[in-house]
């Protein structure tokens, strides 16, 4: 069986955006962020959420920025 820590739920990824919980069930529905549903619930792979993080990092980083 899995470890329950692969996943989050949609309040933990919430906290962790630091986004209202409202906006992360808007996200998943519109397919923005990736994630499913299991009945009423949204859940989120924790690797697949983190990989979708970098990607979305790398994309809006801008040309030539230097971060510090």
């Amino acid at each position: 069986m899995s470890d329950i820590n692969e996943f989050l739920n949609a309040d933990e990824v919430a906290d962790f955006l630091r986004l209202p919980r409202s906006t992360v069930y808007k996200l998943a529905q519109d397919k923005v962020i990736p994630g499913f549903k299991i009945g009423k619930h949204w859940r989120f792979r924790k690797d697949t959420f983190h990989e979708w993080l970098k990607k979305q990092e790398s994309q809006n980083a801008e040309p030539g920025k230097l971060e510090n």
